[in-house]
């Protein structure tokens, strides 16, 4: 097997690709070939592995050893955000370029990011923007659910700033002081976060696709939002997801009290408000995205009946990460404490 990398303009700023792995023996031949085959392929690819079980290290050393530009740093253990800093830490480049590994960035993927970054005088960031994969009928439901539809920019679709999809000077990662290394999820909302606080110069890059392979089914779901939960009470960023949850189940909750002077029949209410408030928020999500996944009345009545339980395993899934959080960090941190 071997790798080379096309040329390029001589002129071109270089970019280093900076990406965290573990356990990713499935996709990572794929990351790094559509990485090594982009219309401006990068000087460098820098993956960091916290402590993979499978054969991802022995696929990275293969591209080594065909001479691809690609560099392994390896670590026992860490979260997301160590396996970045690892990264950029061990990379060479100036310009950072960032996304995951389990996704399918476009071809012109590096090229749409660099074109937006011009002579690299007038900008700092640039974000490009990602599409869920929606290759069987629940991921295309659960897109609907839960993924943010895009807004138009500069004539193109494009989603929330993400990390999984972005390019920028190594001096804006270094000044934000990296990404955070204790949260499993929510670390780079974190450090989108920072990087608007302090100003930088940003440019979105509508054009510079990765494709974002989601959960193919409700166990799986449930088990990514429980995690993702968690961590985003450990972020602080709770009231973005949560609360709004908590409010509707504690109105929910609150009808149920009638049934003490009524009768157990009375549940039937709240049971039926709940009902509502699912196809409610499944009506609004299927309006939202009516643009992006377009059908007839048929296909979406039908992605109406499994939005619903969608939603639900949702909010199940952010009620035991929620508890997850309360008995893993809050009561732990507070055992540990020493008394006084």
């Amino acid at each position: 097997m071997e790798h080379s990398v096309k040329p390029s303009d001589p002129n071109a700023i270089e970019i280093s690709v900076v990406v965290p792995v573990r356990n990713e023996e499935d996709s990572v031949r794929v990351l790094l070939e559509g990485l090594l085959s982009q219309s401006l392929p990068p000087s460098e690819i820098v993956l960091t592995d916290t402590g993979s079980i499978d054969a991802t290290t022995e696929i990275i050393e293969e591209f080594i050893r065909s001479g691809a530009p690609v560099k392994l740093v390896r670590e026992q253990a860490g979260l997301p955000g160590r396996g970045r800093n690892l990264a950029v830490a061990n990379s060479r480049c100036d310009w950072i370029a960032f996304t995951d590994a389990g996704n399918r960035q476009g071809p012109d993927w590096l090229a749409e990011l660099s074109e937006k970054m011009g002579d690299g005088s007038s900008v700092d960031v640039v974000y490009g923007t990602y599409e869920p994969v929606v290759d069987s009928f629940f991921k295309e439901c659960a897109a609907i659910a839960y993924v943010p539809p895009p807004v138009e920019i500069e004539g193109a679709p494009a989603r929330p700033k993400s990390i999984v999809s972005a390019l920028m000077r190594r001096s804006v990662w270094e000044s934000v002081g990296g990404f955070p290394e204790h949260l499993r999820s929510a670390e780079d909302l974190l450090f989108i976060k920072k990087v608007d606080q302090q100003g930088f110069r940003t440019r979105r890059a509508p054009r510079a696709v990765v494709y974002w392979s989601i959960q193919p089914n409700l166990w799986r779901t449930f088990k990514r939002f429980v995690t993702y939960a968690r961590n985003n009470i450990r972020a602080g960023l709770w009231r973005q997801w949560q609360a709004a949850i908590f409010q509707r189940y504690a109105l929910i909750g609150l009808l149920t009290l009638p049934a003490i002077f009524l009768g157990v029949r009375w549940l039937v209410v709240p049971l039926v408000v709940w009902f509502l408030f699912l196809v409610a928020r499944a009506t609004k999500a299927l309006r939202a995205n009516r643009k992006v996944y377009p059908a007839g009345i048929g296909r979406n009545v039908l992605r109406a009946f499994a939005l619903v339980p969608i939603i639900a395993t949702l909010d199940a899934a952010a009620f035991v990460g929620s508890l997850n959080w309360l008995v893993l960090d809050k009561l732990r941190l507070a055992r540990s404490r020493p008394q006084r």
